[in-house]
């Protein structure tokens, strides 16, 4: 937004900021509108943007760990190698994608499903839950940190608590309410068996981090990602790091997951059926 001071036209990102949270139609409420060129607090700085598409790596040798925890509770010498190749990736990459999970493909699908349904509502139907106020039992926004960060990304989110102490199931649009609590259920199992498999990895008893509290909470996020008229000028994502947390995906078929490693950006193809985990900054270990 320009406003003119002496004259000058200076540029108001507080203004423009403002007036698109107060809209509360989100990225894909500018799609809708048909906008041919996307609002200025989403522009990334281009010379830094085109640096890092450079440094972007396609090349095959790189391939993500990927871990497949078929027999894990039927055959001790595989959950022994199951093991052995989480360490290697956790030390090596800090990441690693999952099959044969024991959550069903039906189920992953239906959560995307349900996200997308949500995000592709009329805005009139999504504005109810618009908030930035992190007590509520569920929150539709677009960019957490849209205040804060120097540029804003291409997406809007909704994110749900979902344990230890669920929402009331009458907080969630119904349009996604059964499956989020669905979802939910399966994925706290599956944290229960991948943190018996990092205590392992870690030279520990299978439940020393379940025992520290580790298995307890469940924050779940629906990140939707439009199209974009000038992708070249913005990020879905930007690069960071999910510190403190560790956070597992799922990935449509489109894809788009890159991670950095040996100071490459490599690109996560998606797996049909697999979680993607990323150990963040959780298991650092410090001398």
């Amino acid at each position: 937004m320009e406003v003119k001071a002496k004259g000058i036209s200076v540029y108001d990102r507080n203004s423009e900021l403002r007036l698109f949270d107060d809209s509360k139609v989100g990225v894909k409420g500018l799609v809708d509108s048909g906008i041919s060129k996307i609002p200025r607090i989403f522009v990334h700085d281009y010379q830094v943007k085109k640096l890092e598409q450079k440094s972007n790596c396609k090349n095959s040798q790189f391939n993500v760990p990927i871990v497949d925890f078929d027999r894990i509770y039927e055959d001790k010498a595989r959950r022994y190698e199951i093991v052995e190749r989480i360490r290697d990736a956790c030390e090596n990459w800090g990441f690693f994608q999952v099959i044969n999970h024991d959550i069903p493909l039906s189920i992953m699908n239906q959560m995307i499903d349900g996200v997308r349904g949500f995000h592709e509502q009329k805005s009139e139907m999504k504005k109810q839950y618009y908030s930035r106020d992190v007590t509520k039992g569920f929150i539709y926004n677009s960019n957490f940190d849209l205040y804060q960060a120097p540029a804003a990304n291409w997406r809007d989110t909704i994110s749900c608590v979902m344990a230890p102490n669920p929402p009331d199931h009458i907080d969630l649009p119904p349009i996604c309410r059964d499956i989020y609590f669905e979802y939910s259920t399966y994925m706290m199992k599956f944290g229960h068996t991948l943190f018996e498999l990092l205590s392992e990895a870690l030279g520990l008893d299978s439940s020393h981090l379940e025992n520290m509290g580790c298995t307890e909470g469940l924050f779940v996020l629906g990140h939707y990602y439009p199209a974009c008229p000038e992708p070249e000028l913005t990020y879905g994502t930007s690069n960071h790091s999910d510190s403190g947390f560790l956070t597992v995906l799922i990935q449509d078929h489109v894809g788009g997951l890159q991670i950095l490693h040996e100071n490459k950006w490599i690109d996560v193809p998606p797996t049909n059926g697999s979680l993607v985990v990323n150990i963040a900054d959780l298991l650092q270990a410090r001398q």
